[in-house]
């Protein structure tokens, strides 16, 4: 079957006139549709959904809006415009021109980096493909969708890279890509935090706002990069994921609003009222917070980690806003500190900065989390509501790098491991707390009309109102 290649797949790379390109993506592309039709938004092929489409790279072409069936969604192929002449600016190629192919001894290490990034954006369409069974309304839903067949588009970002610059091992990353499952025993996908379950829409808007942060911290780093088409794919992405934080942070404000509101209309904070009431009560919006906040720092890896030096060091992989930093962008003699248990404690100790990066990165994106949270207290706040929600320590729940052997409580207390036994369902949701936001999640699909525990947005999609029609169900 021939392809019409600005048709089917809007692109920026020339793929009319690359034979070698088209013949890889024509046999990748069934099997990513064969994919997005076993693994994609359960029962969601014949809607009509209100998309977002990517057809350039100019602010009138990345947001193209109309009812399209998701199986028919235009995935396409873009990079920013080329910086001409662009210089690497970190590393120990400081000044040298910018790749455009890669370079042979770096080969492997760029494979894998790009293969990580790819293999979470499938993983979490996955993770996500119950939830449109109890979408709390179709403005909801309709985001989901949103953000599925964006993750969607950054796979076939990261494995247009896979095919266009590493040849046949690139091809089987690309397939392998897409036999990966998350949370499968045997296939698992590559990082924890993928494997995890989204089994209710508080731990969908708990993802975007956590999670999805940590992709745009990711895509920040390889923004920087030095092999040049990778820099030039990820910076367009990071347009895209904006939208996927968006809907996580005004999901979560919107669960508190409707549930400071309750507890205004009943004048309590007594959970079990709350809970009767059919909202979710703040202490279990906090466990859930911990739970997204704790998994995904995590996913910076090891807080010492030879990896993150020699990505810098070969300009695979620069810091968040490199360009921004006043220091001389090779580190070689530069400090950093990182924690360890001493003597039952945490304390501070000093390690070189390049073996340091994967803290600096997640030390940034930690600022920028609690940000959004300082946000959602100021609505409990205007409720007047004596409650405020906070990050936990960085070193709760840590399952990787060297604080990963201990148990710390959320305010960053070393405890033992009877006292963490006997205070965890205070820290991370329960499987009650759980059951109980399960037994709110119906399916709520009138246009205009919003479940229970929600509070209908402030504005709709694209300047459409509220009450639009988001999705035709056919």
């Amino acid at each position: 079957m021939s392809i019409n290649y600005s048709e089917k797949i809007p692109n920026n790379v020339n793929l009319s006139e690359d034979r070698t390109l088209q013949r890889a993506l024509e046999q990748w592309q069934p099997n990513y549709l064969s994919w997005w039709n076993d693994m994609g938004p359960d029962g969601s092929q014949n809607f009509d959904v209100y998309l977002r489409t990517a057809i350039s790279v100019d602010p009138q072409g990345w947001a193209q809006f109309g009812h399209v069936k998701m199986p028919d969604y235009r995935w396409g192929i873009f990079l920013n415009p080329a910086e001409q002449h662009r210089k690497i600016h970190f590393g120990d190629h400081l000044g040298d021109d910018a790749w455009q192919e890669v370079p042979g001894e770096y080969r492997a290490n760029l494979r894998r980096i790009i293969v990580t990034q790819g293999d979470t954006e499938p993983a979490s369409v996955e993770q996500q493909r119950h939830l449109g069974l109890t979408a709390p309304s179709q403005y909801d839903l309709r985001n989901l969708f949103q953000v599925n067949v964006e993750e969607g588009r950054h796979l076939w970002a990261m494995v247009y890279l896979l095919h266009k610059y590493f040849g046949r091992d690139g091809r089987e990353e690309g397939e392998a890509l897409l036999e990966r499952r998350s949370g499968q025993t045997d296939n698992p996908r590559i990082l924890q935090a993928f494997n995890e379950q989204t089994p209710d829409w508080l731990s969908f808007f708990m993802f975007t706002y956590f999670t999805d942060r940590d992709g745009k911290f990711q895509l920040c780093a390889l923004a920087e990069s030095a092999f040049d088409p990778l820099a030039r794919t990820t910076k367009f992405m990071l347009t895209e994921e904006a939208h996927h934080m968006f809907v996580g942070e005004s999901g979560v404000g919107r669960v508190i609003s409707r549930t400071c509101q309750v507890m205004n209309e009943l004048k309590t904070d007594d959970v079990t009222k709350i809970r009767s009431a059919g909202v979710i009560d703040l202490p279990t919006i906090q466990r859930y917070l911990n739970f997204h906040f704790s998994v995904t720092i995590d996913l910076f890896g090891a807080d010492e980690s030879s990896n993150a030096a020699t990505f810098y060091s070969t300009g695979l992989k620069g810091r968040y806003e490199e360009g921004k930093r006043g220091d001389d962008h090779r580190l070689k003699s530069d400090s950093y500190k990182v924690l360890e248990v001493k003597h039952g404690q945490l304390a501070e100790k000093e390690v070189p900065m390049l073996n340091a990066l994967n803290e600096v990165l997640r030390d940034d994106y930690i600022k920028d989390s609690i940000a959004g949270v300082g946000r959602w207290n100021k609505i409990i706040d205007k409720a007047g509501i004596p409650f405020q929600l906070k990050a936990p320590h960085k070193a709760f729940h840590r399952n990787i790098g060297s604080l990963s052997g201990i148990k710390v409580s959320p305010e960053g207390k070393v405890v033992s491991a009877a006292e963490w036994a006997a205070q965890v369902d205070q820290w991370l949701p329960s499987t009650s707390d759980r059951a109980f936001v399960a037994s709110l999640m119906g399916r709520c699909v009138e246009p205009g009309e919003f479940a229970n525990w929600i509070a209908p947005p402030v504005m709709g999609i694209n300047r459409q109102p509220v009450n639009f029609d988001y999705i035709r169900f056919n």
